[in-house]
């Protein structure tokens, strides 16, 4: 059985376009998570920039190069701590002139990945920016052996995204969003079922308070393989959760209820034959 590996998310509240005070609030509660012994914390999206942004022009003044300033300075702070670190921001890539919503991650070593959101739902800063267009991956954590699956807000409710990144080995899917109010369905059901799909823990790290006149709701939540709540936050606090991860958990995909009588593998039971009709282009 591997070491557990104890984790934290943030929920937090953003300012609009106060990257500043946000990337300072950032570091304060990486400073507050690590000790608590957290080797990985999660932000929320949009953590650095803030979420409802009514054009084009005014994402791109929030917007930075990735790597760029604020991954520089959570790095810095990651290598002092000896901790990994998930933050979401607006990305601006130079050359070919695009905005993304991005999720960094980053660590000892430096800067890890990014994740440019793929679903774009018709609200806030994404209205205005480019759909990600690369395909989903998982990353290993090295050092900690740890192999999470990155997505952002409306990814998750899309089951797909979670199963791919499920058959590429994820023992962790991470989902900072910003639902808002109406979304409560979401923030209580959505990522324990992704966790139930597939075996495999997940974290979704969501933001509180008010912005632009859209109230978002907290609720943030870890999950285990099993879909049983880990830590749960409450709607309006801003709180650090902390669970406890063995990833072994994740990879034995083979649940025994009843030795030969009640048995089951939500991975090797598929019948993907017969699941052509998801990717049809309708």
């Amino acid at each position: 059985m591997s070491e557990p590996i104890k984790i934290a998310a943030a929920q937090m509240s953003p300012r609009l376009g106060d990257c500043a005070g946000n990337l300072k609030d950032l570091l304060h509660w990486c400073e507050t998570a690590t000790e608590f012994g957290a080797k990985l914390v999660l932000f929320p999206e949009c953590a650095l920039t803030g979420y409802v942004i009514d054009s084009r022009e005014g994402a791109k003044t929030l917007a930075e190069p990735v790597p760029g300033p604020a991954t520089q300075a959570v790095s810095a702070l990651c290598v002092r701590l000896g901790v990994y670190v998930l933050f979401g921001l607006i990305e601006h890539d130079q050359e070919q002139n695009k905005l993304y919503n991005t999720a960094v991650l980053v660590g000892p070593g430096g800067f890890l990945a990014r994740y440019r959101k793929v679903h774009l739902p018709g609200m806030g800063v994404d209205r205005f920016v480019d759909a990600g267009s690369e395909p989903f991956e998982v990353i290993t954590l090295p050092g900690l052996e740890l192999r999470i699956g990155i997505q952002i807000c409306y990814d998750g409710a899309f089951p797909e995204p979670s199963r791919v990144q499920a058959l590429l080995g994820a023992d962790l899917i991470v989902l900072p969003t910003n639902w808002p109010s109406g979304a409560e369905p979401l923030a209580e059901h959505v990522m324990a079922c992704r966790a139930i799909e597939n075996t495999v823990y997940t974290a979704a790290i969501n933001r509180v308070g008010d912005e632009a006149g859209v109230t978002f709701i907290g609720r943030s939540g870890i999950y285990d393989p099993t879909g049983r709540a880990l830590a749960k936050a409450s709607p309006t606090g801003t709180v650090i959760l902390q669970a406890d991860i063995e990833p072994a958990r994740a990879r034995n995909k083979r649940i025994v209820r009843a030795p030969g009588t009640m048995e089951f593998n939500r991975i090797s039971d598929r019948r993907p034959e017969f699941y052509d009709e998801i990717t049809r282009q309708r």
